[in-house]
């Protein structure tokens, strides 16, 4: 028995995730103790009992149900998004939650996985292949269709979620350089396009010689560069059509400080706690940023601080390790998976990880924008709660059956 645990179960993987689950329960209870919520560390460890049952029940599945449940759970999020749309409840200008009385359900985390499955199923497939255009026009509506959906709750962080999924899978599903660069270059440029004029020609100058430089055909060359000049060239424009809170946080990430009360307060704040941890921090329910709720709902988006602040450089340097295993573990299940459907997933779900720590860590020490991404295994949240367990639970099941075609 001790050895066919130790040939089908991932120990390293499960210990990780189940490492940052107890952290965060841990630093959810810090920042609601004096913060008249004491009912959130509660719920979440409810969240995390049906989490540890539905990581058993995924870990166990027969690997070919998930290939097969694949198509069919994409659609039904789909139908979800719609409908959430229509009679889901607001909450700080999105539309993204059904309210299911003391709990809401939250339709875009669970269609991560279910995007994440149709994509990996598409791509296995062996009449599939990246380098022509009507493939890669699949590959790329399989991921579009959600984000619109996502866009108009809206929720502009989500929607970077699963763009930074699927640059990645594209990648280890065999798509060339050029069609990589035609996907990145744009969203380079219209990036740059917010720090000014000369960020901007800069970036394009440098797309332009890598994409000429990876073509042979220069007439699909030039569209791809003319496409990136034109998104760029549009940002200005789309910028005048955001709501004015996403504005703001735009604004925000280009300099917090010219808001300090308003829009960039969250992220000073958030340094101020950070750095004021040290090295070792200041203790367990000793944070002043912490427990004078310094930051609204830190317990969300912006639990980090609570790390790096009562626990110090040490602290976060543990939680970023065990993500880094996490991300270790799922690259290498990745590549040692015999099956393509199984590898493709692998790598798929490793990168929502990856892009979800980034983007929050970078928003919590204002290196990027705040966009509502919360912290996986550590935010407070039953849907994104669960969809981490899956996800996990979907890499256990992979390592189980990893030597299988």
């Amino acid at each position: 028995m001790t050895s066919y645990l130790r040939e089908h179960f991932d120990f390293v993987t499960a210990g990780a995730a189940v490492a940052l689950m107890t952290i965060g329960l841990i630093s959810i209870y810090s920042a609601t103790y004096d913060a008249h919520a004491s009912d959130v560390a509660t719920k979440q460890l409810a969240f995390v009992g049906v989490g540890l049952v539905v990581l058993a029940i995924v870990t166990f599945l027969p690997f070919k149900l998930l290939q097969f449940i694949s198509y069919p759970s994409y659609f039904l999020s789909i139908l979800l998004l719609v409908s959430v749309l229509i009679l889901g409840k607001t909450v700080s200008g999105s539309t993204s939650w059904f309210n299911l009385g003391a709990f809401r359900l939250q339709p875009s985390e669970f269609t991560k996985i279910t995007t994440a499955l149709a994509l990996a199923t598409y791509i296995s497939r062996t009449d599939v292949n990246l380098q022509r255009f009507n493939n890669l026009a699949v590959a790329c509506g399989i991921v579009i269709l959600p984000v619109i959906l996502i866009l108009l709750q809206p929720d502009t962080g989500t929607t970077m979620i699963y763009a930074g999924m699927f640059i990645p899978v594209l990648y280890w599903g065999g798509a060339t350089k050029f069609t990589l660069l035609s996907v990145v270059a744009p969203v380079a440029a219209a990036v740059a396009a917010l720090f000014g004029i000369t960020p901007f020609f800069i970036t394009v100058m440098i797309m332009g010689v890598l994409i000429y430089m990876t073509k042979e055909n220069r007439i699909l060359a030039a569209v791809v560069f003319s496409a990136t000049v034109l998104i760029g060239i549009s940002v200005q424009f789309i910028y005048e059509g955001l709501k004015p809170y996403q504005q703001k946080r735009i604004a925000t990430f280009l300099d917090p400080n010219a808001d300090p009360l308003g829009a960039g307060y969250n992220v000073l704040q958030s340094k101020v706690a950070i750095g004021s941890g040290g090295l070792f921090g200041k203790g367990f329910l000793h944070g002043s940023q912490t427990q004078l709720n310094f930051i609204p709902e830190q317990w969300t988006d912006f639990i980090f601080c609570v790390i790096g602040e009562e626990f110090g450089f040490v602290g976060a340097a543990v939680v970023l390790g065990l993500f880094l295993t996490l991300l270790v573990r799922g690259v290498r299940l990745g590549a040692t998976v015999k099956n393509r459907y199984g590898s493709t997933l692998a790598i798929a779900i490793s990168a929502i990880f990856a892009i979800h720590v980034l983007m929050n860590v970078g928003m919590s020490v204002g290196l990027l924008p705040v966009v509502g991404v919360p912290l996986p295994f550590l935010s407070y949240g039953g849907s994104a709660l669960l969809t981490n367990i899956t996800m996990v639970g979907i890499l256990l099941n992979l390592h189980a059956h990893r030597k299988e075609y």
